[in-house]
């Protein structure tokens, strides 16, 4: 270990944070950089080259011709200079010439560097990582064209670095996200099962009241059985419908068939707490749909209940509208309630966004929702827009391709 002292850069602590989020220090040699410290080696006609990274301690090499080091101390590290100025390249012609370098045991000693070159590798922050070197045991000088070419490799030398950097982080985020799915899947599983077991029971319990009561119940009291028994027979078949969405999650697109379009609106709307004062319209005339059923059903449950649940009139007023032509199907969901300003009409589609506003059941949104719609809209190739003012009411507009289905590999999650 050499007594020499070494500079530091002003500022040495980013720098290092840096370097650090590349996760490139001590990992296997890469053909990508090898090949630059060859054609740098070939370029400037010399006998050594490398990548050189600077960190607290040592210059460590990512790649290096000539030579079978993989690291030296930072004192004794000639691009512990060349960081110094970002925007320059360091030539030494004969480092025994020079005062800074003249009793480094790199220039003493094995291996004799005497001409050395070096290209700060700055990356997109503005921070010299290390840098690209050419070395040599004679003294040498560089064309101007070989010092344009040293400078091409050493920004691609940082391309490749920071695509490395990218690829990793976008690993660290599938990774991630393959986690969340799993758990959200054996989430929505369990849940499904959890809800289906009550759910069974009271379809038991209200079809075997129905048989008690027979003809002696009142008519009132036989609508009001025949309503309880209809709509847990919904809800069993959604928990059926979350159960196989669970375990394939492409099913929600995939599965096409042909439906009523009023008939689902009011399988929607039997779900949704309507107050009392508040109105439903639907299309006038009805329309035979071929798509999916599931996740057409699933947007207007949120539209629909999201125009319930916002509506401040005393006599509310919702409308479905709906046209075709060739290629598509189009909706529109039209309220009369509290309205949306102007400038939030575009973040509503976002991720966990709320507008901190209190619906009519006292609550406040997740955020969720009409990100869920989106991305629902969108899988069925089409698009989704809102239009509103504040006090007016609202009217969401999306289109639905016909026949729209994912590939059996496509993740909703």
């Amino acid at each position: 270990m050499s007594n020499l002292s070494y500079p530091v850069p002003a500022n040495e602590e980013e720098r290092l944070d840096s370097l650090d989020s590349y996760d490139i220090l001590d990992t296997m040699p890469e053909n990508d950089f090898d090949e630059l410290t060859h054609l740098a080696s070939e370029i400037c006609q010399t006998s050594i080259s490398a990548i050189s990274l600077i960190d607290d301690k040592r210059q460590w090499f990512k790649s290096i011709v000539g030579l079978s080091s993989t690291q030296t101390p930072r004192e004794q590290a000639f691009c512990a200079h060349t960081i110094l100025k970002p925007g320059e390249i360091m030539v030494i012609p004969d480092a025994r010439q020079d005062s800074r370098f003249a009793s480094n045991p790199l220039v003493t000693g094995n291996p004799n560097i005497v001409f050395y070159a070096g290209v700060p590798l700055v990356n997109e922050d503005g921070f010299a990582l290390g840098s690209l070197c050419v070395i040599d045991t004679m003294p040498k000088q560089l064309t101007p064209r070989q010092l344009k070419s040293l400078r091409i490799l050493g920004k691609q030398v940082i391309t490749q670095m920071e695509l490395r950097r990218k690829l990793a982080r976008l690993e660290r985020s599938n990774q991630d996200l393959l986690e969340t799915n799993s758990f959200i899947q054996k989430f929505a599983s369990t849940a499904a099962h959890d809800i289906k077991n009550p759910l069974s029971s009271m379809l038991l319990t209200s079809q075997a009241l129905q048989q008690r009561l027979g003809k002696a119940a009142d008519e009132k009291s036989k609508g009001l059985l025949e309503l309880n028994v209809t709509s847990v027979k919904r809800l069993l078949t959604l928990v059926d419908e979350m159960l196989e969405y669970s375990s394939k999650p492409s099913s929600l697109l995939t599965n096409q068939q042909s439906f009523e379009l009023v008939a689902l609106l009011k399988n929607v709307v039997n779900l949704i707490e309507v107050p009392y004062g508040m109105k439903i319209n639907f299309p006038p005339l009805d329309h035979a749909l071929m798509c999916s059923a599931v996740a057409l059903e699933q947007i207007f449950l949120n539209l629909l209940t999201n125009a319930v649940r916002y509506n401040d009139k005393e006599q509310g007023v919702i409308s479905v509208q709906f046209r075709e032509d060739a290629d598509h199907y189009y909706f529109k969901v039209v309220d009369n309630g509290m309205g949306i300003a102007e400038k939030n009409l575009e973040k509503i589609f976002y991720k966990e966004v709320t507008l901190n506003v209190i619906d009519r059941f006292n609550q406040k949104g997740t955020g969720l929702g009409l990100y869920t719609v989106k991305g629902l809209v969108e899988k069925l190739k089409g698009t989704i827009r809102a239009e509103s003012q504040i006090g007016s009411g609202s009217t969401f507009s999306f289109s639905v391709k016909k026949n729209a289905g994912v590939d059996e590999e496509d993740d909703l999650l």
